[in-house]
């Protein structure tokens, strides 16, 4: 199936219903999709208190750090193991083990009364994401078995992740500036134990894939060299890149990716089949997955630094700035579906990117000048941003998946998902080496612009 069949089936609704008798499709996806957001929001919900938390528990800033990064380390590094779980044992059976996890770390984040138990609780709870998120995109395509619906329903489903973040930013502040920065896990708390009520009533049960083998060792290269990446870059915020500290993760997780491909070709059943990634189409819409991603996380923690640090701005005024962004991605990412079956996937995620890129370009020359009011500063390019991720991420959602077979979602949701977490992680760490916050943005937004002008040039 070529991505030109993709745009048009996405754009006709089907008449014949094939879909067997079940739930219906509204509120499962009403369901899964609350619970992608509330995934995404525990991962980004500490980036606002994390000083307060700091000064509580009396943290360094290498400390402070690996606290910040620890839901994401253990999240993207378990993801594609957690969608080969999902396609061996089945889509609801492994979200339901996933957010019984993500429940208890939850749980525990809040009760801790020293940094280590806020620390594990918080490897927890992205051990817990790595099993819920390719999980539910599992279930999500029971739920639209047809391709043409399922297209539709990735076309919304990619913004998703992006509402989810905005919303960890701006209400972590809010709560943290009014109350206490651990009223912030009753959000995830209060969603996962909704959802292991609404399951067994809202969702369809997914066929386990007999048969199917685990590829260990294909997973702990996996999860290994992506955790460990994933940790090396982070620690470049406060190591140089020649230290031993960033130096030996990085490496070790070079040759554990290195040896992941070899791997993969002599196992009867890889974790990863590598003709998966064969499709250039595949491969440019995770790039801009991950890379909207990576640019909505520069931007608000550059943002937030700058407001806070350079204007000393209070963290709820600096949550406040952040209101229209997420006003705008919620209205970009409800026109984002109908756009992609009118115009198609490609052209869809091609004028996201270009959008995107403007207003990380707008921002790198006005919104970090301190003499140019808000409204012209910075607000132009916080509208423009999100309106161009929303369209970039409901495109690139759309060809990410498309001709994924049905025992397959798993995989597409932990490659998906990994693309998303990678990628504010690879692109934060060599943003940050250019020492400029302006530079910074600047060279987002020539990416952005990269991967727009290579997407109209592959078929």
């Amino acid at each position: 199936m070529t991505v030109t069949q993709t745009a048009d089936t996405t754009a006709t609704p089907t008449t014949s219903d094939t879909r067997p008798a079940g739930p219906a499709p509204g509120p499962a996806f009403a369901l899964l999709g609350t619970v992608q957001m509330t995934l995404i929001f525990a991962l980004t919900s500490l980036i606002v208190p994390l000083p307060t938390i700091g000064r509580e528990f009396s943290l360094a800033r290498d400390d402070l750090m690996l606290l910040s990064a620890a839901y994401g380390l253990t999240f993207a590094g378990l993801l594609l193991f957690g969608g080969r779980l999902t396609d061996r044992f089945g889509g609801r059976r492994v979200l339901t083990a996933g957010l019984l996890l993500f429940t208890v770390a939850s749980l525990a984040a809040p009760l801790a009364q020293g940094p280590g138990i806020l620390l594990t609780a918080r490897f927890a709870q992205g051990v817990g994401a790595a099993l819920t998120a390719p999980a539910a995109m599992a279930v999500l395509r029971a739920v639209f078995p047809e391709p043409a619906a399922f297209g539709r329903a990735m076309a919304t489903w990619g913004g998703l992740s992006v509402l989810g973040a905005t919303a960890g930013n701006l209400l972590s502040g809010v709560i943290s500036a009014l109350t206490t920065w651990r009223l912030s896990f009753a959000v995830p708390v209060a969603v996962a134990v909704a959802a292991l009520i609404l399951a067994p009533r809202l969702l369809p049960t997914t066929p386990a894939g007999e048969g199917r083998s685990l590829d260990l060792p294909g997973a702990l290269l996996a999860t290994a060299g992506i955790s460990l990446a994933s940790y090396g870059l982070v620690l470049t915020d406060v190591q140089s890149w020649g230290s031993t500290s960033v130096l030996v993760p990085l490496l070790t997780a070079a040759a554990l990716l290195l040896a992941f491909p070899m791997v993969e070709r002599r196992v009867r059943d890889p974790l990863l089949p590598l003709g998966f990634l064969r499709d250039g189409r595949r491969v440019l819409a995770l790039s801009a997955i991950g890379l909207t991603a990576a640019g909505t996380a520069t931007v608000f923690v550059l943002l937030s630094l700058h407001l806070q640090q350079d204007l000393g701005w209070s963290p709820l005024r600096t949550s406040a700035a952040f209101v229209p962004f997420a006003v705008t991605l919620l209205v970009a990412g409800r026109v984002a579906g109908p756009l992609v079956a009118r115009y198609g996937a490609p052209r869809l995620t091609t004028a996201g990117l270009v959008t995107a890129a403007a207003g990380l370009g707008l921002l790198a020359l006005t919104g970090l000048a301190d003499q140019i009011p808000y409204a012209y500063g910075l607000l132009p390019g916080l509208l423009l941003l999100p309106a161009g991720t929303a369209a970039a991420f409901a495109g690139a959602a759309v060809l990410a998946t498309n001709g994924v077979a049905p025992h397959q979602a798993g995989l597409a949701g932990g490659v998906m998902n990994t693309a998303m977490e990678l990628g504010p992680t690879v692109v934060f760490a060599a943003v940050l080496s250019l020492g400029s916050d302006t530079i910074s943005l600047a060279a987002t937004a020539v990416a952005f612009a990269a991967v727009a002008f290579l997407n109209t040039r592959v078929k």
